[in-house]
């Protein structure tokens, strides 16, 4: 089974414009993403709506894609991108421009996913090591079957703990945060960019619901690498202090 790993890269962000081209360690983040997904695949491409960004990647000696600027979702840009690139890959993996710390693990992880037929879509799950952590909204959660795949996604804390004090859930369930890399199988990434929001995405604004929706099934590989993506100024603070405790 061959694997392409496209990255999503827009220049506009309104917490933080411009973040791919932000230098985290002497290179620009989106460089740090590239490289980082090397250690996978030697098939990686950016694919972005950005002149700034395409010629930062082709600077670096990497591979970028133009797309259009319209697209509501990294998906549907990803998925432009594989239509454009004479890629021979089975499985397209995404991984966000903004996280320059993805491990050669949790990418390893998610393409045995792939192993099984019954994998549409696969993602990367990790344990909470706080309640704090759990309660946080901001912080999806994953509830998986026995078997691995996903059966909801939300940002609260699911599932909820009848006649336990809150602050001792994290014992007695194992409680899953979601980390948002996925691959998607080719015909299937071209399937869900089609499919119109759904009323659970649209509640808890999370894209993965309306394909849970729609019934396709998402494979949950679990990881106990921890991501560091960089949302705002302060994350790439916080990513220059943790980058150097990797040194």
């Amino acid at each position: 089974m061959e694997f392409v790993v496209i990255i999503p890269a827009r220049y506009a962000s309104t917490r933080f414009p411009g973040k791919p081209l932000a230098v985290l360690g002497g290179k620009p983040v989106i460089q740090r993403v590239y490289e980082q997904a090397l250690t996978a695949t030697s098939e990686v491409y950016v694919a972005t709506d950005d002149e700034r960004i395409f010629s930062c990647v082709e600077a670096f000696g990497g591979k970028a894609v133009m797309t259009r600027t319209d697209h509501k979702s990294g998906t549907d840009r990803i998925n432009e991108a594989v239509e454009k690139i004479d890629t021979k890959a089975d499985v397209v993996i995404n991984i966000q421009g903004d996280e320059p710390f993805v491990t050669s693990s949790q990418l390893q992880t998610i393409m045995q996913l792939f192993d099984t037929s019954e994998t549409q879509i696969g993602t990367l799950g990790k344990p909470f090591e706080n309640i704090d952590a759990v309660m946080n909204q901001n912080s999806p959660k994953i509830v998986t079957d026995i078997n691995g795949f996903a059966m909801y996604f939300s940002r609260s804390a699911i599932p909820f703990i009848r006649g336990v004090e809150k602050e001792e859930w994290l014992g007695k369930f194992p409680f899953l945060k979601h980390l948002g890399i996925y691959a998607y199988r080719r015909s299937v990434l071209q399937e869900i960019t089609r499919l119109p929001q759904s009323p659970l995405e649209i509640a808890e604004s999370l894209e993965q619901l309306r394909w849970l929706q729609n019934g396709y099934k998402i494979k949950v590989g679990i990881t106990d690498v921890e991501t560091v993506g960089i949302d705002t100024p302060d994350d790439l603070i916080r990513a220059e202090q943790f980058l150097a405790t990797q040194k």
